[in-house]
């Protein structure tokens, strides 16, 4: 199996690499022409191989790159591609809520799977998403590779900012033993919200660690929000953690100045990736390909 890494995704790629026995991983050339069009090649003798391709859609310049990369492996004899985004762009639109709108996560699951065959992404917007492809498709969760780096942290207690993730924060629960919570959550627009602490809540947070855990951290104003919440509640220690750290402008440095500690998976590079979702995915590697 021949990993290759895109370049939104190559630091991952590696590290899946290695978590597959050290598999052969190459980077592709790439490189834009005048006009903006982006080149690919890849190396590496692929004829009869197993392929992955590992490789975040977090920009439209990062699928097209993907799509290339398929065409390239496809076009050097390729026996089975493997396609692993690790953060799947476009997948927030996953229905039509007006007339003329297009199912963006639909149309870029059918472009995306075109050349392979079979898809791997993590913690996507709605796991709705997966319906939309016709060839396997596996999602891995965050959740554990954020588990292992909290093992080595004093938790107390875990934080859902709102009632959406619930299940995220009870499984992570789960797998820690430790108790939980989910904010209420009102949003007042797409950058601001209004949180509440749950009124049936039976918990002493006073002087505890806290780690507020959500799927994608955009903005930050849904931590930055919670993370002042549980300050008034004189909690001892605030960490935000995430799978999926986009943190757009100003984002990092306004969740560090209310948190103690931020950190995210390696699904996107970013200041807080410190935590690898490549043994995850390598595993659905290892099963969807039989070896």
């Amino acid at each position: 199996m021949h990993v290759i890494g895109g370049t939104a995704s190559t630091a991952l790629a590696e590290r899946i690499s290695r978590e597959l026995g050290n598999a052969p991983f190459a980077i592709p050339f790439t490189k834009r022409f005048p006009d903006g069009e982006m080149y690919v090649r890849v190396g590496g003798r692929l004829e009869g191989e197993d392929v992955v391709i590992v490789q975040s859609t977090r920009t439209d310049q990062d699928l097209v790159e993907l799509l290339l990369l398929e065409e390239a492996v496809r076009e050097a004899g390729a026996k089975r591609v493997f396609v692993v985004v690790p953060y799947f762009g476009y997948a927030r639109q996953d229905r039509r809520f007006f007339p003329g709108e297009p199912v963006s996560a639909r149309a870029f699951c059918r472009h995306v799977e075109l050349d392979a065959d079979a898809v791997i992404t993590v913690d996507l917007h709605s796991p709705q998403t997966l319906s939309h492809f016709s060839k396997p498709a596996y999602e891995a969760s965050g959740i554990p590779a954020i588990a292992r780096l909290l093992r080595e942290r004093p938790v107390d207690l875990l934080v859902s900012p709102d009632r959406g993730g619930i299940e995220r924060v009870r499984r992570m629960a789960q797998i820690l033993d430790k108790p939980w919570f989910a904010f209420e959550k009102k949003r007042l627009d797409s950058e601001h919200v209004e949180l509440s602490l749950p009124a049936d809540l039976d918990l002493p947070i006073q002087g505890k660690h806290a780690v507020i855990v959500d799927d994608v951290i955009s903005t930050g104003g849904t931590i930055v929000e919670a993370a002042k919440l549980l300050k008034k509640q004189q909690v001892g220690a605030i960490s935000a953690a995430c799978t999926h750290g986009l943190f757009l402008r100003d984002a990092f440095e306004r969740i560090k100045a209310v948190a103690d500690e931020v950190f995210s998976t390696d699904t996107l590079g970013n200041p807080a990736e410190k935590a690898s979702v490549a043994p995850d995915i390598a595993q659905i590697l290892v099963r969807a390909s039989g070896t």
